[in-house]
């Protein structure tokens, strides 16, 4: 995940956006940092959670009532690689748009 994170953003905007991951017990959360509005604090965006359970890696989308769900057009999978792909590729618009 740090490679990701850090070849994600140019180094050339970074001072106006950041990505991080979190990772909770079998949770990792991957969030999207900004500058807040006057301030110089950054402001947190959650925008793809992976849940590894039984062995297999879902992926999860959060709505703006901050509540997680579960995408069941993404397939479980043992890889946690392919899974960050898709999200990276956005097809569904849920994470990136």
């Amino acid at each position: 995940m740090t490679d990701y994170v850090e070849q994600k953003v140019p180094k050339h905007v970074r001072d106006q956006m950041r990505l991080n991951f979190k990772i909770r017990g079998n949770n990792v959360t991957l969030v999207e940092e900004r500058p807040a509005f006057r301030s110089e604090q950054w402001v947190e965006l959650d925008r793809a959670q992976f849940r590894l359970d039984e062995n297999k890696w879902k992926v999860y989308w959060r709505d703006s009532r901050n509540k997680w769900h579960w995408i069941e057009e993404i397939a479980p999978d043992e890889d946690f690689e392919k899974q960050l792909r898709i999200v990276d590729q956005d097809q569904t618009g849920l994470f990136w748009g």
